[in-house]
């Protein structure tokens, strides 16, 4: 019966990468403005959510299991079955005494599934593909991925603000919350169930690729200045990765201590919605320009993108306006900037993973990337606690120089990414 489901990708690509996409942006995003607003300090927030990151820093490290055992398709059924239970149990954890602990431990049930999910999701796409659907059918990839995205930061931080407002009790609104995320979470396992093709055979993952995987492993650092080029990873994105974790408690956070004190609607409007249109209106300008001119004319201006607009946070600690406006704009330009920025980034990064090898090579660097993110982030908190949103954010500034200075050590094709054909 099974079988003669069609491999119809415009059925199965959408709420694929919709079921990736939402525990993503609910374990490393959501947790922080949820934390928040359930009275956990700065500190606390920045280290415990930031650990968050370590399965994705080290899923290359398990994912040849997903290609030893089973199909990849049972993979990501059972991980989504997995994060249902799991964003079910933070949900019926946080009206306990032990909330933060046990909601953590759920967290990092999910933040593991998640990144197994991941794995197993982006091996099916290439598998149930051919060469020629997987170049066409990326861009629904990555819309639905982004309206994960927007769903996650915008939709439910929205409806979690509007039933604190109901209700005048935070931890009843962020608990009716998760478990409607559970809900929503177990009814796209189930529709992933019913409209993902049968294209594998369990017999098809021993693979001689698997069993090497060690020496794939030491052959990536093996590369040409690989040192260099780890460094510039973890430094790119030094000063954001700890910005990320800050950004929501400052809007949240009473104008006393030197926040803007937005609602949970509010920041799930501003930084949920607009910010995330931002944010991917910045990649697919930051695409087309390197698709057209190459790499190497595009990285410095890039990394000041992403980093410059960071400043504007400072002029908002300073003044602290009363209209959310300016929250907004300052928002706005600094997600815009950030997509922008990574999109040379990203590019990098396949750069680093040229060669024989370069899909684990390619899970290797994204791990780096995200060690970048974990390790800075989790000392945010305490930087902010110890210098005030004011001084954090010049802090903030001031870490973006490591990776920009790094820029001219760097060495990759100038036109590197340029389209084939453009401007010949």
């Amino acid at each position: 019966m099974r079988k003669s489901i069609p491999n119809n990708p415009w059925y199965w690509v959408p709420p694929l990468y919709l079921t990736e996409g939402i525990p993503y942006v609910l374990i490393i995003t959501v947790s922080v403005i949820m934390y928040k607003n359930l009275g956990v300090d700065n500190s606390a927030i920045g280290l415990y959510t930031s650990f968050l990151y370590l399965p994705w820093v080290i899923k290359p490290f398990w994912s040849p299991l997903v290609d030893l055992y089973g199909t990849k398709r049972k993979w990501f059924l059972a991980m989504q079955l997995v994060l249902s239970l799991a964003f079910l149990g933070v949900g019926l954890s946080l009206p306990t005494n032990q909330f933060f602990i046990i909601s953590l431990a759920f967290f990092w049930l999910a933040s593991f599934a998640s990144a197994t999910n991941d794995i197993a999701s982006d091996g099916f796409y290439l598998l149930a593909l051919k060469e020629e659907q997987q170049s066409f059918f990326i861009g629904l990839r990555s819309t639905f991925y982004r309206v994960a995205m927007v769903t996650g930061q915008g939709l439910f931080v929205i409806f979690a603000g509007y039933l604190e407002v109901k209700y005048g009790d935070n931890t009843k609104a962020w608990s009716l919350t998760m478990v409607m995320i559970a809900a929503l979470m177990f009814i796209l396992t189930l529709v992933n169930f019913l409209v993902t093709p049968n294209v594998e055979k369990a017999k098809d993952y021993i693979k001689e690729e698997s069993l090497t995987f060690w020496k794939v492993f030491e052959s990536f650092f093996r590369k040409k200045e690989i040192w260099v080029a780890l460094a510039f990873i973890l430094f790119y994105r030094l000063g954001e990765s700890q910005l990320v974790k800050m950004a929501s408690p400052f809007l949240l956070d009473s104008r006393e201590v030197g926040g803007l004190a937005l609602s949970t609607s509010d920041v799930g409007l501003i930084y949920g919605t607009f910010g995330i249109i931002a944010l991917s209106l910045g990649g697919i300008i930051g695409g087309i320009v390197i698709s057209r001119d190459g790499l190497g004319k595009w990285m410095l201006p890039m990394i000041l993108a992403l980093n410059v607009p960071n400043f504007f946070y400072y002029v908002l600690a300073y003044f602290q306006p009363e209209s959310a406006f300016y929250a907004g704009a300052v928002v706005v330009i600094e997600q815009l900037g950030y997509g922008f920025g990574f999109a040379a980034f990203m590019m990098y990064l396949i750069y680093v993973s040229e060669g024989p090898s370069k899909t684990s090579h390619y899970a290797i660097a994204t791990g780096f990337m995200a060690l970048g993110m974990m390790l800075p982030g989790m000392a945010s908190g305490f930087i902010q606690e110890a210098l005030g949103y004011p001084g954090f954010f010049i802090w903030i500034v001031i870490a973006a120089f490591p990776g920009i200075l790094m820029v001219r050590y760097v060495k990759f094709p100038y036109e590197y990414g340029k389209k084939r054909g453009s401007g010949e």
